[in-house]
């Protein structure tokens, strides 16, 4: 395979208003559901089993991180806290056979650590595919696949990354995954937040309809719920496969966490209620970090950066851990240059690595939309659904304050440091919205297209979680076939949205261009859902514009 990659560097009201419009949870709902639901039926054999798959993440030339999690003894659940220590080993192999063992070694998982284990391996060569897999108790894990990075200074021809956000267990199947897996050309795989959803039991689902039944059935709450839901997510069948075909790099948002979460507390969490924020928000990074192959660059965070050889890096923010609260409710106005939505220090950081980049491009994974937004001439019936999925006041104020436009702020330096330093080919990845995207990003809205572009960002719908058609209730393409031309039309450097499908994108970066597919799926709510290419959007270099190209890569 041709070289396509450097290290990580270091780096409440009592009645919550809750961004789900489906509230379809029965009055009967169990508050507290069984730890063993996050085990497959059949699971009772007391010799370890790997039944969470195995994966591996944030890939550096001469490494990657492998992950996986043991059940010891059938009691041995995620969450439930039980369960004798046990060795597990692992095994890097450059074949499938692992006739050519590269490197091996063991570590203990413990009920301190859920019984999941890392193994952060180095030593191996740069842009190689790799086998490996892990043993315990005389039970091999499944085989998988991973590959490292290009040497820091390679010239890379070309990278291919898969893009997946917004994955709700209840309102469907994880088809996306499914259809990413089924490549054979993924350097890696990019997820950009909401992995999980924290919610109870059919509070948020298809159109209202729970597909499936997560676990536990509970809002999770404690570092148990956490582990226990994470660990129900990692029992998916195309998420394994995705996880054993390529490394992932992933970066959290809110349901990680709870809805609209900030440094303080979130939109979907209940003080006192529900615990502290402090003791539910460090639950959740615990049980985050030890179900996901994530290496933090700081501790507590998943900001860090990743390099591709000559051809790009990546900067993976957290807008989470250090934002301000959103505005409303007495928290003060977007534009209040004492609010932030990344941090003081974070921002400093992504400015220094952007200008110090002498790769061709300059990736951020940013899980909210950076580029700014305006509503427009909306009609009554569809600003309203587009209001509540958008955490917008329904009475048409055209900002969404869980985003950047929350945070004008720090988006304006942001922004004007890559233009007042040339900073060129900058292309934002993002998540969150359910929707789709391709977006310039302007310096000044207002007056675009007069204005310069300083970016570009590409925007991935969700892979189940509800987009405007669901939340109306129509056919899909209805809500997007209306919408879209007027939020085209009162945002010049939007050159497209889709409001209503789900799937996921495959971004294709070469010296010369970035550009992103679309994919969709046939039915969310379907095991067997079929994948196709949608539309695609390319930035050429040195332009900081999207433009529409009618081939995918």
């Amino acid at each position: 395979m041709t070289s396509r990659y450097r290290a990580p560097e270091d780096v409440n009201s009592p009645s919550p208003r809750r961004r789900t419009v489906v509230k379809a949870a029965a009055a009967t709902a169990v508050l507290a559901g069984p730890l063993i639901a996050a085990l497959p039926a059949g699971a009772a054999a007391e010799t370890p089993s790997f039944l969470h798959g195995v994966a591996s993440g944030d890939p550096l030339p001469d490494g990657v991180l492998l992950w996986t999690r043991v059940t010891p003894t059938t009691e041995a659940a995620p969450g439930s806290g039980l369960g004798p220590d046990t060795e597990v080993s692992w095994t890097v192999a450059t074949d499938k056979a692992f006739t050519n063992v590269v490197s091996r070694g063991s570590l203990t998982a413990t009920v301190a650590s859920d019984h999941t284990v890392k193994a952060d391996i180095r030593g191996l060569a740069p842009a190689t595919d790799y086998w490996f897999r892990f043993s315990a108790g005389g039970t091999d894990s499944p085989a998988a696949r991973t590959r490292t990075a290009p040497a820091a200074d390679a010239t890379v021809s070309g990278l291919r990354f898969g893009v997946v956000t917004c994955a709700n267990w209840e309102a469907g199947y994880f088809s996306s995954y499914r259809h990413l897996a089924a490549r054979n050309d993924l350097d890696a795989w990019l997820h950009l937040g909401d992995y999980i959803y924290e919610y109870k039991s059919g509070e948020y689902a298809a159109r209202g309809t729970v597909v499936r039944q997560h676990a536990p059935l509970n809002e999770i709450i404690t570092l148990a719920d956490y582990r226990t839901r994470h660990g129900k997510y990692k029992t998916d069948p195309d998420l394994q496969a995705l996880h054993a075909k390529a490394p992932v790099v992933a970066i959290w948002d809110d349901h990680e966490f709870a809805d609209n979460a900030w440094s303080g507390g979130a939109v979907n969490h209940t003080e006192g209620a529900e615990g502290t924020w402090t003791a539910r928000q460090a639950a959740a990074k615990q049980a985050y970090f030890e179900w996901m192959p994530v290496r933090p660059a700081i501790a507590g965070t998943t900001y860090r950066r990743l390099r591709f050889g000559k051809l790009a890096d990546l900067s993976l923010l957290d807008l989470r851990s250090f934002r301000s609260q959103q505005a409303g409710s007495g928290s003060g106005a977007v534009d209040d240059p004492d609010r932030t939505i990344t941090g003081r220090a974070q921002l400093d950081w992504l400015k220094a690595g952007l200008k110090a980049s002498d790769t061709k491009w300059r990736l951020v994974g940013n899980s909210v939309m950076i580029a700014p937004f305006v509503i427009g001439s909306l009609t009554a019936d569809l600003l309203k659904p587009l209001a509540k999925l958008l955490d917008l006041p329904q009475d048409g104020i055209g900002v969404n304050t869980d985003q950047w436009d929350g945070y004008t702020d720090d988006r304006r330096e942001l922004l004007a440091h890559l233009r007042s330093n040339a900073i060129g080919n900058t292309v934002f990845l993002t998540g969150d919205i359910h929707m789709a995207w391709a977006n310039d990003v302007p310096v000044d809205a207002g007056t675009y297209p007069l204005s310069p572009s300083a970016a570009t960002e590409f925007v991935i719908t969700s892979v189940t979680s509800d987009n405007l058609d669901d939340i109306v209730k129509v056919p899909e393409g209805t809500v997007s076939a209306l919408a879209a031309p007027l939020i085209e039309l009162a945002n010049r450097h939007v050159h497209w949205v889709d409001t209503d499908r789900h799937g996921y994108g495959v971004l294709d970066i070469t010296a010369d261009r970035a550009q992103m597919d679309y994919y969709v799926l046939s039915d969310r709510t379907s095991a067997t859902a079929t994948s196709s290419w949608e539309r695609s959007y390319r930035t050429r270099t040195g332009t900081q514009k999207v433009e529409r190209t009618y081939d995918p890569v």
